[in-house]
C-alpha cells in the first residue's frame, strides 16, 4: 500500500498517509480544517506487509517468514 505525502497550502502542514492507490486523494487538513491539503511530488514509499512474495521468494536462510517470529527483527 503506497504511503503519500501532502501539504497544506493554507497553513504548511506536512504529513504522510497510508492509502490504497484507489483512495480519493484527502482534501480536508486536520490541523487548520481548511480544504487545502495537495500531494506533494516525493520518492515513492510503500510497506510490505503479510505473508506474500516478498517474505517468501526474496529471502533466504534464517531470514525466511520474519511476520511469523513475533516481530523481533533477528
Amino acid at each position: 500500500m503506497p504511503i503519500y505525502e501532502y501539504q497544506c497550502q493554507a497553513c504548511d502542514h506536512q504529513m504522510e498517509a497510508l492509502q490504497k492507490m484507489s483512495d480519493a486523494p484527502l482534501t480536508d487538513c486536520p490541523k487548520c480544517a481548511k480544504p487545502e491539503l495537495r500531494k506533494v511530488l516525493s520518492a515513492p514509499g510503500f510497506r510490505l506487509a503479510g505473508g506474500g512474495w516478498y517474505e517468501t521468494d526474496f529471502k533466504t536462510g534464517s531470514k525466511k517468514n520474519l511476520a511469523d517470529n513475533g516481530g523481533s527483527g533477528n
